[in-house]
């Protein structure tokens, strides 16, 4: 069970990072909804992700304190969007150094370790390691699928899926579906 929430979660970020390839760094920043969400946005959020629930959850954090935490910004969105001063390598290499720190508390804790949530309400911290292993499998999975959406917004490159049909295929299955939501359309 471990081994298996351990290989989604490996495979999924790494789906997540490649969204970033081939893009300029305007488009890897850029909001592309109203909430603002943007793609180095995503991989920046889950710096935090990982070292919050598979680090210092279980007693384990990071060497050093995130700068969006240590000016408590994060809690204005401040690790939802990247600052000018953040380059792209930066953050990734945060996000990689996260995900190593997460790989080795996944390799040297038992899914039943207690853990406790830092931010999560007051009597309400307590949960356990493969708890929080799910949580981060779930959360990196959901925020792929945004990444997906966002690079296909950007330059037409979707998810794992597209290449299942042409161009042409996939502009005729687009109608089929526009036509069939104009059924309910109302003058």
């Amino acid at each position: 069970m471990k081994s298996d929430l351990h290989n989604y979660l490996q495979a999924t970020r790494a789906l997540l990072l490649a969204k970033l390839d081939g893009l300029s760094e305007y488009d890897r920043r850029r909001p592309l909804v109203p909430s603002g969400t943007n793609l180095l946005g995503l991989v920046k959020h889950l710096v935090g992700i990982e070292y919050v629930y598979l680090g210092t959850s279980v007693g384990r954090p990071p060497a050093k304190v995130l700068p969006w935490e240590e000016d408590l910004s994060i809690w204005a969105g401040a690790d939802m969007w990247v600052l000018p001063s953040e380059s792209t390598d930066y953050i990734t290499d945060l996000y990689r150094e996260a995900c190593a720190h997460s790989d080795r508390s996944i390799a040297e804790l038992e899914l039943d370790t207690p853990a406790e949530v830092p931010h999560w309400p007051e009597g309400e911290r307590g949960t356990t390691f493969g708890a929080l292993l799910v949580r981060v499998v779930d959360e990196t999975a959901h925020h792929a699928g945004h990444a997906d959406i966002m690079r296909e917004l950007i330059d037409g490159q979707g998810g794992p899926d597209a290449d299942m049909l042409d161009e042409a295929g996939w502009s005729e299955y687009y109608t089929k579906i526009q036509r069939a939501a104009e059924t309910f359309l109302t003058d």
